[in-house]
């Protein structure tokens, strides 16, 4: 049901819908969302692996904004679910130049959440000719600092939920990279008596502390799960298949665009010391910083800020 007061656009209904192999194991699913002629915006999904939501479409007035949304390799309605095979950063990037020369488009808006923030900027930094700008949200480096935080730091605000995690670890595979490990040989094994009870452990490690204030339980999705878990510990397990702070280091390939960052105050999944590095690397950059929100983009907070962000570059055109 609609709710009067959201600061997102009303619920809209793809124009168009599809499935494109991006190679011999994965096939993404996209679709497009508003005004065939309007502003193009690629919007990027959040984990790796969380896959879309219909509400992802309402960030934008499809009165005006050509938006494409898909799953990432792995994620969502893409098959095959929760495949780490044939999954990097390089080939995501090269999917979307896929969707772009599909579409048609020459530039588009690059719109992202958490991981989708991660993905932005990276792929801004590999084609930044076909970027107008960005609106970026709940910034994440991908460095090992965020991720040991990720992993350990965040048991100073969610104890319980820490112990929770660690519970089914050895006591000696609980410490440092050891605990992520241990995970990963879990979560990627073959027998679903072992990887479903290590993706949902992490899934709900994860989901439990997305919003500032706590959340009605949701139903367990085991699409949701496997995603997750299973691309979320490949990526992290890699450093995101990037250099050392490799986003920070080559901003300047996209520092000549506008861009709006959006961070949540008291996000404990992305701390805001990620966006304050991101803003300080790209002066031109806006930052907003919502004073009481987490990390989850429906927030209201948080929801209006990004609603805020792509309405202000409605107002700049075609960014002339």
């Amino acid at each position: 049901m609609f709710d009067p007061t959201s600061p997102l656009f009303p619920p809209v209904q793809p124009t168009r819908q599809g499935m494109l192999a991006v190679d011999d194991l994965h096939t993404i699913y996209w679709e497009e969302v508003g005004n065939p002629a309007g502003v193009p915006v690629l919007f990027l999904h959040g984990g790796p692996g969380a896959g879309l939501s219909p509400q992802h479409r309402r960030f934008f007035d499809p009165k005006h904004y050509r938006v494409v949304l898909f799953d990432q390799r792995g994620a969502g309605k893409s098959t095959p679910l929760g495949e780490c095979r044939n999954n990097t950063t390089q080939l995501l990037i090269e999917d979307i130049e896929r969707l772009r020369v599909l579409f048609g488009i020459e530039q588009w808006l690059v719109f992202g959440g958490s991981w989708g923030s991660t993905l932005a900027l990276a792929y801004g930094q590999a084609h930044p000719e076909r970027c107008l700008g960005f609106v970026l949200r709940g910034i994440f480096l991908c460095t090992q600092a965020e991720i040991d935080w990720f992993l350990h730091g965040v048991q100073w605000f969610y104890p319980e939920l820490y112990d929770e995690f660690v519970a089914p670890i050895p006591p000696e595979q609980r410490a440092g990279p050891a605990l992520l490990q241990a995970y990963v040989e879990r979560i990627m094994s073959a027998d679903p008596a072992v990887h479903w009870p290590a993706v949902r452990a992490w899934s709900r490690f994860e989901g439990r502390r997305v919003f500032l204030l706590p959340q009605a339980e949701e139903q367990p999705c085991d699409a949701l799960d496997l995603g997750v878990g299973r691309l979320e510990s490949h990526y992290m397990a890699n450093l995101g298949f990037f250099d050392d702070d490799q986003l920070i280091r080559d901003i300047g390939r996209i520092a000549h665009l506008p861009a709006v960052i959006v961070q949540g105050r008291y996000d404990v999944i992305c701390p805001p010391l990620a966006a304050h590095r991101l803003h300080q690397a790209w002066p031109g950059a806006l930052l907003t910083m919502v004073p009481d929100a987490g990390h989850g983009a429906m927030e209201k907070g948080i929801s209006r800020a990004l609603v805020g962000a792509t309405e202000q570059f409605k107002r700049m055109g075609h960014f002339d």
